[in-house]
């Protein structure tokens, strides 16, 4: 069974800057993409960021690009999502998952992720 605990998240002002962790069990993890989804309340899951089991490819949504970064450390069985610049549009919770293994590192779907985390809430005032 796979487990995803995402934690960092908190109550920043716009302009501030968070790092998400998020930490997954099991001896596989470095053979997976991992993703970043959040959502606000009363909208949908959308998909934020993405980066290839090999760590060298990354993806985000054009709403976060340029000032969010996603990273991980394998041997950690860790990724990150360093999140800059923060706006108030960014309010949601934010949830950690695992996606194809070997994969490209550029999927954006939901329906690609099996497995998600249980999310940590970032709130960002104006």
């Amino acid at each position: 069974q796979v487990q995803l605990v995402e934690s960092g998240g908190g109550l920043v002002q716009a302009g501030d800057s968070l790092r998400l962790s998020c930490a997954a069990s099991g001896r596989t993890f470095s053979r997976y993409d991992m993703g970043w989804f959040r959502q606000a309340p009363g909208k949908g899951r959308d998909f934020v960021a993405t980066i290839s089991w090999t760590g060298d490819i990354t993806y985000y949504a054009d709403s976060v690009k340029g000032r969010f970064t996603i990273s991980r450390d394998n041997a950690k069985n860790t990724v990150y999502l360093q999140m800059n610049s923060l706006k108030p549009e960014d309010t949601a919770v934010y949830y950690c998952a695992r996606g194809t293994s070997y994969g490209s590192g550029t999927d954006s779907r939901t329906e690609s992720y099996p497995y998600w985390g249980q999310g940590t809430q970032v709130t960002v005032s104006s």
